[in-house]
């Protein structure tokens, strides 16, 4: 049985300049929105179907995934450090990942980048960047064994323009049975 995959976009944004007065959300939103996200579906029926695939799935509505929760996260223009709201944000996100209704989930933390740049430098920036959420949320109390780090580079944009800042961002995956 496929494990459901809750995406929590880490917007990196490259204007270090933004001002925030203080964390974008809660940790309180943070759980509240992944706590329920994984309840099963159990309005849909089951059944078997004997038919082509369009037979069997008329007027099936597809499941939705959960509605992705954006966590922001700022770095520097071609920096892996965190700037001081990053930091604020990724303490309420890190009290919500020790709150025992997340605590026993495995998190990925994936690092992108936008177009600029090989492809080397992208890749070992993205690591780069996706391994510094890692040790800052290990830093604040998220076990160690509950955090992996992984980095894409480029290859992953969200954006049709590759070098839309949008790219620049940090993903949690969090893996529930």
């Amino acid at each position: 049985m496929r494990a459901l995959v809750l995406i929590a976009a880490l917007e990196v944004v490259a204007m270090s300049g933004m001002a925030q007065a203080g964390p974008a959300y809660t940790a309180d939103d943070i759980v509240k929105h992944f706590a329920t996200a994984d309840q099963p579906d159990l309005g849909r029926t089951r059944g078997l179907c004997v038919g082509t695939h369009s037979e069997c799935n008329a007027g099936v509505a597809a499941r939705k995934p959960a509605a992705a929760f954006d966590l922001v996260v700022n770095f520097d223009y071609n920096s892996d450090q965190l700037t001081p709201a990053a930091r604020a944000n990724l303490d309420e996100f890190a009290k919500a990942l020790r709150d025992a209704r997340l605590k026993s989930a495995s998190f990925v933390v994936e690092g992108h980048t936008d177009g600029r740049g090989g492809d080397d430098f992208n890749l070992g920036l993205s690591s780069r960047r996706a391994n510094a959420v890692v040790k800052y949320l290990s830093g604040r109390g998220v076990e160690a064994g509950h955090l992996s780090a992984k980095g894409y580079g480029k290859a992953r944009p969200l954006a049709s323009d590759p070098l839309d800042p949008a790219n620049r961002r940090v993903e949690a995956r969090i893996a529930t049975p």
